[in-house]
């Protein structure tokens, strides 16, 4: 152990000539220890809620999905299909038709979102199937309560709820497709209503409704096109890397889109705001490092002496400056520790027995979610080591400034 070490972990050290400003350290350790279990915890629900919404959303839709520029339908798409098949990383691909439509049941009427899947490979792709609310996910051709036979329709929770629909109730959906004039007929097409699905997410319960992909097809007059596929991989992180690749292999008019693409405001905006809180929180740790600057003042006007006899004794300023140094970065080493404690320990505590509820009925689960990363605390403890240590620098300026003459002597 050095010799600046040494001396900074004994002016820490509780005497009864300098307890006051021991207590002021051990308030300094506090303050810190506060801030750094608060961005722990702050941070680790913000990444429990971020998973959350990532998992669901990329549940319902997919990790990457590839399509044609203006919109065009795809016809070729089983022959795109077998060449991304050939990538690494790909382990499911569905094709799917994307549209909207107008949906009818008896009295009610209202605007939806049409999802065409292929009942034999939407599930390599998509987790709709362990999402359902009510029935089973059926799409293909099933018998009504009448029984008359008729494709089959899953609907969103709170779309069936809004219309007053149950499994079996039969229902018309209306297309615009290829409808040029007031004087051409619009698609009609009835379906059985065979399930409910809940994702968690509003915006998809409320609006989405799945069909087979050949009653879209006839549907929307698309003849044997899709609107694009569905891809799933091993690694969703791998999504931008294997996009590239799709992007070179089927070459324009092609163009493909991770998971990060499709929802870019609400991931974007989730990364900002665990940045801001985490600048924000930070203020708490500062807060603390002030504290450490009147400490360390409050121990050179104490030390004085001491301070002359050292240098009288042939320690340099430098040396100097590293004992002050080294009593912030302790101060900041202790709060870190006693903060990591801290803050995992409730994180953990709320992942095994999940203390703190949520209403079931206003979020889309029932527990504040938790996800600890170990990047956060290495994060977190680098930045409040280093601002203890920026904290210490002008006490230790002014100790390492001291005449050792005029110390002792008017000590």
């Amino acid at each position: 152990m050095n010799y600046e070490f040494f001396i900074a972990k004994r002016y820490l050290s509780a005497r009864q000539k300098t307890r006051f400003i021991n207590i002021i350290s051990y308030i300094s350790i506090f303050g810190v220890a506060i801030g750094v279990a608060a961005l722990i915890i702050t941070l680790s629900v913000m990444n429990g809620f971020e998973s959350e919404v990532r998992s669901r959303i990329i549940g319902f839709d997919t990790h990457l999905r590839v399509r044609k520029f203006h919109s065009e339908n795809m016809n070729e798409y089983k022959e795109a299909a077998e060449k991304i098949y050939d990538i690494d990383h790909v382990i499911g691909i569905s094709p799917y038709i994307l549209d909207e439509a107008m949906i009818r049941a008896d009295r009610y009427s209202d605007g939806i979102i049409i999802r065409g899947v292929d009942p034999e490979t939407v599930f390599n792709v998509s987790e709709i199937g362990n999402n359902m609310y009510y029935g089973e996910f059926n799409v293909d051709e099933i018998e009504n309560s009448e029984g008359i036979t008729r494709p089959g329709i899953v609907l969103g929770r709170w779309l069936a709820d809004r219309l007053l629909l149950n499994i079996g109730d039969d229902v018309i959906l209306v297309s615009l497709a290829g409808v040029y004039s007031m004087f051409r007929q619009p698609p009609v097409k009835q379906f059985v209503v065979s399930g409910l699905f809940e994702s968690g997410m509003y915006e998809y319960d409320n609006a989405y409704a799945f069909i087979s992909i050949e009653s879209a097809q006839k549907l929307f007059r698309m003849n044997n096109a899709v609107t694009g596929l569905e891809i799933k991989l091993d690694d969703l992180y791998k999504a931008d890397q294997i996009s590239d690749k799709i992007d070179d292999i089927l070459g324009y008019p092609y163009f493909s889109q991770t998971w990060f693409d499709l929802r870019k405001n609400l991931f974007s905006w989730m990364q900002l705001e665990k940045w801001a809180m985490f600048i924000v929180l930070s203020l708490i740790i500062l807060v603390a490092a002030f504290n450490i600057i009147s400490t360390l003042i409050m121990v050179v006007m104490e030390k004085t002496r001491e301070i002359g006899i050292l240098k009288s004794m042939g320690v340099t300023s430098n040396g100097i400056t590293k004992i002050f140094l080294f009593e912030g970065m302790v101060v900041g080493i202790l709060g870190s520790l006693i903060g990591f404690i801290i803050g995992f320990s409730l994180c953990f505590a709320q992942l095994e027995y999940k203390f703190f509820s949520l209403p079931g009925d206003v979020y889309f689960i029932n527990y504040l979610p938790v996800k600890m990363q170990v990047l956060d605390f290495v994060m977190i403890g680098l930045a409040a080591i280093v601002l203890c240590i920026f904290a210490s620098l002008y006490p230790a300026r002014k100790a390492a400034k001291l005449d050792p003459i005029r110390a002792i002597r008017y000590e």
